[in-house]
């Protein structure tokens, strides 16, 4: 929502991206298309509103930030986001310093397909949409940091965040309910990067909870 943007992007947080769920409150038609920080992944059909990737002033940086979602497992059609890729860092040739990318995706294989992808030419990986933080975080060989899941901040006892009574009981009756963010509890999930211009100098892990 307009608020929840609003209210993140006035704490300091410099770009906020997202993934299939990005429509899912759709008030967000209203303002995505004026709000440069607010990111849906690239790969969306041509014409979809909204931007897949921005660049930020940060620390006397020029610091791109990409959006793109993964295919495997997704119902909505998207584009190829290997070639999304090729295109997007084409046409930033020379107008950053850095590239981040959140790759938002279901298959592990796909994620870490992707980092070897673009090892090299990113600073960082950043994979998103499974909640659950994997321990598989590293710098590959061209000095690009990779983690296949940076994991979920919000409510842990619960079925990735949502209300784990109602989600069980889904699964019980194969009925159609709706779902609801659990209280309680709460933990954050996020990943360290150092970097120098494009190349990555050390990743670390950060996983907290209440």
């Amino acid at each position: 929502t307009f608020d929840i943007a609003d209210e993140l992007l006035a704490k300091g947080i410099d770009v906020l991206t997202s993934g299939n769920h990005v429509w899912d409150k759709r008030e967000v038609l209203e303002f995505i298309d004026d709000q440069e920080r607010l990111l849906r992944p690239h790969n969306y059909p041509q014409g979809t509103p909204g931007r897949g990737y921005t660049v930020v002033q940060v620390g006397g940086q020029r610091v791109a930030v990409l959006n793109l979602s993964g295919r495997v497992f997704f119902a909505q059609h998207f584009s190829c986001p290997f070639r999304a890729v090729d295109e997007i860092l084409n046409e930033l040739e020379g107008s950053c310093d850095c590239v981040l990318l959140d790759f938002h995706a279901e298959a592990t294989s796909e994620k870490v397909a992707m980092g070897w992808y673009v090892d090299g030419r990113v600073a960082a990986v950043f994979g998103t949409h499974t909640h659950v933080q994997t321990a598989d975080e590293m710098i590959l060989p061209n000095h690009t940091a990779y983690i296949t899941d940076v994991g979920m901040t919000g409510p842990y006892e619960s079925v990735i965040g949502m209300c784990k009574t109602t989600i069980i009981e889904r699964y019980l009756t194969q009925l159609p309910s709706r779902f609801e963010v659990a209280r309680g509890k709460r933990q954050l999930c996020a990943v360290l990067v150092e970097t120098e211009g494009n190349r990555a100098r050390s990743i670390e892990r950060i996983f907290l909870r209440e």
